[in-house]
């Protein structure tokens, strides 16, 4: 089992993450927005943490790039999953540090896929 954090600020994007990743044994952390994102990765351990770039407080982006830039959360993988589905979108977000990029609207096993690939790495 695997500790996730998901920081997303959309109800129905959230309902439907808890709808895939009930499936799984993994236990679910949700931050509504980027401050409390990085709040909660800073205050516990998480094996992946998924986020949303476009939330209030601070996009993804920082909050990856502030992430990625602790030497203590640095190793913990970062998937962007974001309506953000431009090439320099996507290429902005692997700068900041981001292990894998997943765009909006994503097929939900495209998602639990990169999950495992990025727990067996």
């Amino acid at each position: 089992m695997a500790r996730i954090l998901i920081a997303e600020d959309s109800d129905t994007e959230v309902a439907f993450l808890n709808e895939i990743l009930q499936t799984t044994p993994h236990e679910l952390t949700f931050a509504r927005d980027g401050l409390e994102a990085e709040a909660s990765a800073q205050q516990d351990d998480y094996d992946v943490i998924i986020l949303d770039v476009i939330m209030p407080g601070k996009n993804g982006f920082k909050v990856c790039r502030n992430l990625k830039n602790d030497p203590v959360k640095q190793k913990t993988p970062i998937i962007l999953l974001t309506s953000k589905s431009e090439t320099s979108d996507r290429y902005w977000g692997m700068k900041q540090g981001a292990n894998a990029y997943i765009s909006k609207p994503y097929n939900p096993s495209a998602l639990l896929e990169e999950i495992d690939r990025q727990l067996a790495s």
